[in-house]
């Protein structure tokens, strides 16, 4: 069951929606059905050769003044 992210056309809210089988979701501000989906990064956990915990998404995938894509690609 996806959890798709939508923003509202009318009163501008953004919300999570679980789909379960009901495919049209409402505002979770105004109830209204004029929603659209929107387009979401995803993020995930992996476990490092060391057994840590490395958190991943598409926000986080540089450092802070890297122009690297990865930490791979500047040795951080």
């Amino acid at each position: 069951m996806p959890i798709y992210e939508y923003q509202c056309k009318d009163c501008g809210a953004t919300f999570e929606y679980l789909v379960m089988g009901k495919p049209d979701p409402e505002c979770s501000d105004c109830q209204s059905k004029n929603v659209c989906r929107l387009l979401s990064t995803c993020g995930f956990f992996s476990k490092g050769s060391g057994g840590e915990t490395i958190k991943s998404s598409a926000t986080d995938s540089s450092c802070a003044g890297c122009s690297a894509s990865s930490c791979a690609g500047c040795g951080h």
